[in-house]
């Protein structure tokens, strides 16, 4: 099968690179991008990315590629530090000249380039997010593009089949972004489109039931979308009788989730299913604890800790782990397929220090972790699951933990569940719940002065968060009315009297996250 190699240098949309190629019907595989060229999966490959980094080329430490690949004859296209790379490699020169470019910024072309042959007109509106520029092309290389600053934003040489861009035509705010990645990969690559959702769940069942084999298999179901499509997953797979799903009630959840997670079991067929009440556990351990990567460990620890105990119990022990991770929770907590990936937030399923420990024995499975999550829900589709399942807004593992600023109690929760029900409840009953990627409530650490009746009162901030997304690599804040904000601000405020101001979030991801821990 025709694929797109793309090279990782720890860039923190390498994988959305990869997911849009699949996008165009065009398998992709990520491979790290310091790796001896020996090393490299270039069998069917028809091209090359070099992918972005957080990394200037000039410095100590910044990943480098095997220069053999600039000779395979290959096309190749590199973004961003991709781009740099190029340039620094093959004899240009890379500075930082203090002005930096970040988010929108308009590109104008030079001359014809089958780059942007799909691009219409002359000029289009690209994403940036670079400190150093590309001051001096290679030889051979000739500038097609350049940004509003009057920098290059695209050089090309045609005759060695290279090119590369300064903005990440990846991200949904790159105008013609898909328009110049399909030409790369059809146009220029020739690479057939022979990849499909179906093809990747039979060749994924294939490689579980291989896997797995005559072992058992127990899987933390939470009941949002990643964990009931591994459930189905794995009970569409295996005997019925090799599948353990177990839900462990954390005290975290949104209101009445529990109860709805145990219906939701109920539809998948599964035959055993365990359903474990640690909540006063959870409330203890994070007793004075604040800082959000602390909550985040001491959350996933306890997890399977209590995991182990239950499994113990039941005496299912050597059972493998299988877990919902993305792409996305690879991404944030550093665990990309190089060896430069940063870590933005510790994700409970990827970076426990217990999860580790199982990963090491080789007893983890995690067959959504090439996909994001509008891939898993059309999967989750494909394999039968109900539309109320799958298209429920993300909720983070950690539950309402991360969306509790300090200090977590019980009350707390009580308080922020009731919130959050008017709110999610308010945006399904006026038509937005499905217009929206995800929204929730977060509870401050503060509270502000305001008046009840005639009485000076001292109340809770709420912050309402609503994004747009389609992967949840980059997400825009969801452009909500006045009059809905305002009805369900006094909605809150009148119904949870202990909350006595409401603000909204207006931060697109980057650079803000879209969960605020």
């Amino acid at each position: 099968m025709d694929k797109i190699l793309v090279l990782d240098f720890g860039g923190q949309s390498t994988q959305l690179i990869g997911r849009r190629i699949r996008q165009l019907g065009i398998y992709s595989e990520i491979a790290p991008g310091d790796a001896r060229l020996e090393d490299l999966p270039l069998r069917d490959a028809r091209g090359i990315i070099l992918s972005g980094s957080g990394f200037s080329v000039y410095e100590a430490g910044a990943p480098e590629m095997d220069r053999r690949v600039y000779d395979l004859g290959v096309p190749i296209l590199g973004i961003c530090y991709g781009f740099q790379r190029i340039s620094q490699d093959l004899g240009g020169t890379v500075q930082s000249l203090g002005r930096k470019e970040f988010g929108r910024a308009r590109v104008t072309l030079g001359s014809a380039s089958p780059l942007f042959a799909r691009v219409p007109g002359t000029s289009f509106v690209s994403w940036m997010s670079h400190g150093d520029s590309v001051t001096s092309s290679p030889d051979g290389f000739q500038v097609i593009g350049r940004s509003e600053s009057g920098l290059p934003a695209a050089f090309a040489d045609e005759r060695r089949r290279m090119w590369g861009v300064q903005f990440h035509p990846e991200v949904t705010h790159c105008e013609h972004g898909m328009d110049i990645l399909e030409a790369f990969a059809v146009d220029i690559c020739s690479a057939r489109r022979e990849w499909n959702l179906q093809r990747f769940l039979a060749e994924e069942r294939e490689a579980l039931a291989r896997r797995i084999g005559n072992r058992r298999v127990v899987l933390l179901i939470s009941g949002g979308v990643d964990s009931c499509v591994v459930a189905a997953l794995l009970v569409r797979t295996l005997p019925p009788d090799q599948v353990h799903l177990m839900y462990i009630d954390t005290g975290l959840m949104r209101q009445d989730e529990s109860d709805e997670v145990r219906v939701s079991l109920a539809t998948l067929g599964a035959r055993h299913v365990h359903v474990v009440d640690a909540s006063r556990r959870f409330y203890s351990e994070l007793k004075g604890v604040g800082d959000p990567e602390q909550k985040r460990r001491i959350i996933g620890d306890l997890f399977i800790r209590v995991q182990q105990e239950e499994i113990a119990k039941l005496g299912i022990e050597n059972a493998f782990l299988a877990q919902g991770t993305l792409y996305t929770d690879l991404i944030e907590s550093g665990r990309g397929v190089g060896n430069k990936a940063a870590v933005i937030k510790t994700h409970h399923n990827v970076r426990s220090p217990l999860v580790e420990a199982a990963r090491e024995r080789g007893m983890v499975v995690e067959p959504l972790a090439s996909l994001y999550k509008d891939e898993v829900r059309a999967l989750g589709l494909e394999l039968g699951l109900p539309a109320s399942i799958v298209g429920r807004h993300p909720f983070p593992g950690p539950g309402l933990a991360v969306r509790i600023l300090g200090e977590v109690t019980q009350e707390k929760c009580d308080l922020l569940r009731r919130a959050d029900q008017l709110f999610i409840s308010e945006l399904r009953s006026r038509g937005l719940y499905e217009k929206i990627w995800q929204a929730f409530c977060v509870l401050l650490p503060i509270r502000s002065v305001g008046v009840s009746g005639d009485v000076r009162r001292y109340g809770h901030v709420l912050a309402l968060r609503a994004v747009a997304s389609l992967d949840a690599i980059t997400a825009d804040v969801y452009p909500m009315s006045m009059t809905d904000l305002l009805e369900i601000s006094s909605l809150i405020t009148n119904r949870v009297p202990e909350i006595g101001r409401v603000v909204y979030d207006v931060s697109s991801k980057p650079p803000a996250t879209i969960e605020w821990e």
